[in-house]
């Protein structure tokens, strides 16, 4: 008995063991608190921003500014405080009023008699609007000297739905509201800029993904550049952005005959497949402006939003000085790790936390440290079953084992983490993976990742504290986006490995300094693959030689696992789901239709939205995904209908 107990015993402090050293998530650090909403208010979340009292503002979509009173208390006071606007897509304070940026134009709004409720609408400025209703205008952001930035999103083509178009001034544009109320159109080659943002004094703004933009990207704005879509360039004359529709249409079709080396092509592999890449007209014209980060798309989100610094002081973690991002379509925030070098803006973006209810679309902090997350699907459809909301996210105050920042060098990276690492684990090569890849630039809408190839890892050096790790690479390509990989990396307090392991580094230049002595590294493996880069698949046909693509093993039906690699690659997952609705329907809804698998490749690359009423947002053609990737995609699609 004594024996048995004694076994018993070791078990139990066997199971203890594993369960402390189990490695924690997101929710165990940061918690998503939904509070309380008056019956009746419908918060689809256009604006949001902290005032001096520590009230929050709200502006709605539907066109209302609501005020909410002690707002992290259990029972917040929802007042309305405006109402009658038209999709109202950002809000600011300032010297005891508010400004919103309307549709058509940025509006001051007053409480005159000081009732909680606005009584006075000042228009400090209006811009022309063709109608469509695509026309969104987001901000305004405050300046340091008092003025306003706003920008405005382009209209879409009447065939091409998805084709940006300025029909109006201001579209496509980041414009400037001067203190007296004057416009200034002030940078250009934006798309979808839901995100403006001011940070540390300068302007960002983000992109969504679409035609010539390969992903989402986080920009800074400077006075004068070009951010890499052309529909605004229409109004170029008499503005700070020395670039002209007929310049960029000109170096385009230069690029189309040209690989990305620059060395001349032939002329019957020229076209939309070519190589293009926002570089190379980077290199020729210097007001384009590169993203600081670009975002992997269906990896960190599907339709970046707003941009916020932390300033809490450590109150929301160990990230103070940091930025994060949300995404509307898959409800979820990345931390943006940013630095500058050799002039420019770069980084990494890095996962932080999922599982919002509906779109993540506006972002504020409160003076306790939690971070207020405005929501909304608008009708274009994003993850979690609401279709808008008001939620809380709040840091329990336990450190989680994260990278707190990973930084270029001359032959490599430097990775910061938030605890110490397990020396045994971060000086074994087998822990880390490299790749690299880059997106193209041309208009079609998005693009997969291209030119990925796998970084070899010469070596790393772990420091004294090992709380950095230096890894040096051979060769790092310069424009690239590097994805980190650092899976077998654990801490040295409690095993742990990372909550997010991987870091999505744009390197848009690599900087000078001493590299490393092979004699100073580590360069160890202990074989335990950490994980593994997926190599591009290459297009394959039919031995007629006819073109029409087949599945492997003589039409073998693939499996999940087998497809899902290519689901990844060509973003499908960013907006379906196996078996439930996200942005578009989920695979088991399209296999019981009982498409054949040559009529879903087609409508891979000719949709029909038609076919789907229920669904706002409709799918873009996708020519990028190969006729044996699409067709291996539709057999397993028409499987999950057996």
């Amino acid at each position: 008995m004594k024996k048995i107990a004694q076994i018993a015993f070791a078990l139990l402090a066997t199971m203890s063991m594993l369960q402390a050293q189990e490695s924690p998530k997101e929710e165990d650090f940061y918690k998503i608190i939904t509070p309380p909403i008056p019956e009746g208010i419908i918060l689809e979340v256009g604006g949001l921003t902290t005032m001096p009292n520590g009230s929050l503002a709200i502006s709605t979509r539907r066109g209302e500014v609501w005020i909410v009173d002690n707002p992290t208390s259990r029972t917040p006071y929802f007042r309305k405080f405006a109402t009658g606007l038209h999709e109202i897509l950002g809000l600011a304070y300032k010297e005891g009023a508010l400004y919103c940026a309307q549709r058509g134009e940025l509006t001051k709004l007053i409480d005159k008699n000081g009732d909680g409720k606005a009584d006075v609408y000042e228009t400090v400025y209006a811009w022309p609007l063709s109608g469509h209703y695509h026309e969104y205008s987001f901000g305004p952001k405050l300046a340091p000297d008092g003025s306003f930035f706003v920008s405005g999103n382009v209209a879409f083509g009447d065939e091409e739905w998805w084709r940006g178009e300025s029909r109006v001034p201001g579209r496509g544009w980041i414009f400037h509201i001067t203190n007296d109320g004057k416009y200034e159109p002030y940078a250009t080659g934006v798309r979808s800029p839901a995100g403006i943002s001011m940070l540390n004094g300068e302007l960002f703004y983000t992109d969504n993904q679409g035609d010539w933009m390969g992903t989402g990207g986080i920009f800074q704005v400077k006075k004068g550049s070009f951010m890499g879509h052309p529909a605004g360039l229409k109004w170029a004359a008499n503005s700070p952005v020395k670039l002209t529709e007929k310049q960029f249409f000109a170096e385009r079709d230069n690029r189309q005959n040209k690989d990305d080396k620059g060395r001349a092509i032939k002329p019957e592999n020229t076209g939309n497949e070519t190589p293009q890449f926002l570089y190379q007209l980077k290199e020729k014209y210097d007001m384009v402006q590169l993203p600081a980060v670009w975002l992997p798309y269906g990896v960190h989100g599907v339709s970046t939003s707003e941009l916020i610094l932390d300033n809490t002081q450590g109150n929301f973690g160990p990230f103070t000085g940091q930025v994060f991002v949300g995404d509307q379509g898959q409800s979820n925030i990345m931390r943006i790790v940013l630095e500058k070098v050799k002039g420019e803006y770069q980084g990494a973006s890095i996962g932080f936390r999922s599982g919002f209810q509906s779109g993540v679309l506006r972002l504020a902090f409160d003076k306790d440290g939690s971070m207020f997350v405005g929501e909304t699907n608008r009708g274009w459809g994003s993850a979690g079953d609401a279709n808008q909301g008001l939620q809380r996210l709040v840091w329990n105050g336990k450190m989680p084992f994260e990278m707190y920042t990973v930084k270029a060098q001359p032959d490599g990276f430097e990775i910061e983490f938030t605890m110490p690492v397990d020396r045994k684990s971060a000086e074994d090569l087998d822990s880390y993976n490299v790749s690299s890849y880059l997106y193209k630039h041309y208009p079609v809408y998005g693009s997969p990742p291209i030119n990925t190839e796998t970084v070899k890892v010469v070596g790393v050096k772990v420091s004294d504290d090992a709380k950095k790790v230096r890894i040096v690479l051979d060769g790092m390509r310069q424009y690239y986006v590097h994805k980190i990989q650092l899976e077998g990396v654990r801490a040295a307090t409690n095993s742990w490995s990372l909550v997010h392991t991987d870091a999505y580094y744009t390197l848009n230049n690599i900087p000078d300094g001493e590299k490393l002595k092979v004699s100073d590294l580590k360069t160890a493996r202990s074989g335990k693959t950490a994980a593994s880069v997926a190599a591009p698949e290459k297009e394959h046909v039919s031995p007629d030689g006819k073109g029409k693509a087949t599945t492997d093993n003589a039409g073998k039906v693939p499996t999940f696992a087998e497809v899902k690699p290519l689901l990844e690659k060509n973003t499908c997952l960013a907006c379906h789901a196996a078996e439930k609705k996200v942005v578009g329907p989920s695979y088991l809804d399209v296999a019981k239709r009982k498409y054949s698998n040559d009529k879903i490749v087609d409508l891979i690359y000719h949709p029909k939205p038609e076919n789907w009423p229920d669904y706002a947002t409709p799918m873009p053609p996708m020519p990028q995904v190969s006729k044996a990737d699409a067709m291996k995609i539709a057999s397993w699609i028409n499987s999950l209908a057996k």
